[in-house]
């Protein structure tokens, strides 16, 4: 398969880039993580974020390129204060945005069983915003991902619409957020540690095929008998082909099994 054969290349050119973010490398939170994967054969990274509490100055008279000419007011990946929020709103001249951003991680996979398997690790974790695309030259990419988001307006044209208690109460509700999304994070990190230990999916290259069953089928088997009656595998319909240009696959991924709870 030609996307097989040419995943080392695609793992090396992309391995060798720099880093074009804002903060220009991985956030510590998830160094171990980013790490592990892209020591591993079958995978590598091609984006993340630890997650963040960011407050953003756009135009508001133009939506559709409000991304490219808004401004950071405030950016942090940590617990944040309401003063924090105040400064960035008394430089703010549009339409100021607080929102909360979780974690997210694409990594680009060698086989679709390696991707079936992150997935399944990620949904177990608490990211059921999860899904696998696949591109039309063969490129994997799992997304992790939740819904686990908040994003409010704070002002117009530069004049703030809340009041501090408001703003005392949106900041409390991020914090715990960012709570949460470290407790997912660590789950996903064991869960992931947990795959390795279960498998060969992870840190080998499979030149061939082994006589076991893979790990992710021999969980789906365990569970056939209870999920016949219900509703099929969480990853059984998640993989979708994608007709753009492999080169914008990342920015174009199709994500599903959307959490219902």
């Amino acid at each position: 398969m030609e996307a097989g054969n040419n995943f080392k290349q695609w793992k090396k050119q992309c391995l060798s880039k720099l880093d074009f973010s804002k903060k220009g490398s991985v956030d510590e939170d998830i160094e171990n993580i980013v790490s592990f994967i892209n020591e591993c054969h079958n995978y590598f990274t091609t984006s993340s974020c630890s997650g963040r509490i960011i407050l953003i100055d756009g135009e508001s008279d133009n939506t559709e390129v409000q991304k490219q000419n808004c401004s950071w007011l405030f950016v942090t990946h940590q617990k944040c204060q309401r003063e924090d929020v105040l400064a960035g709103l008394r430089k703010a001249c549009g339409d100021a945005v607080f929102k909360f951003e979780p974690f997210v991680l694409h990594v680009q996979c060698k086989q679709l069983e390696d991707a079936q398997l992150l997935h399944s690790v990620a949904v177990n974790s608490g990211f059921r915003n999860s899904g696998i695309t696949v591109g039309k030259k063969g490129k994997i990419i799992m997304a992790v991902r939740s819904t686990h988001c908040l994003e409010v307006p704070l002002s117009h044209k530069g004049q703030v619409l809340v009041q501090e208690e408001y703003i005392d109460y949106v900041v409390q509700v991020a914090n715990q957020k960012i709570e949460e999304n470290q407790k997912r994070i660590e789950r996903f990190h064991s869960c992931l540690l947990a795959a390795v230990g279960a498998g060969e999916a992870f840190g080998k290259d499979r030149v061939e095929e082994t006589k076991a069953e893979p790990v992710y089928t021999r969980r789906r088997k365990r569970g056939q008998e209870k999920t016949d009656s219900k509703n099929a595998s969480p990853v059984q319909d998640d993989v979708i082909l994608q007709n753009d240009d492999e080169d914008s696959l990342e920015s174009g991924l199709h994500l599903f099994c959307l959490e219902t709870y």
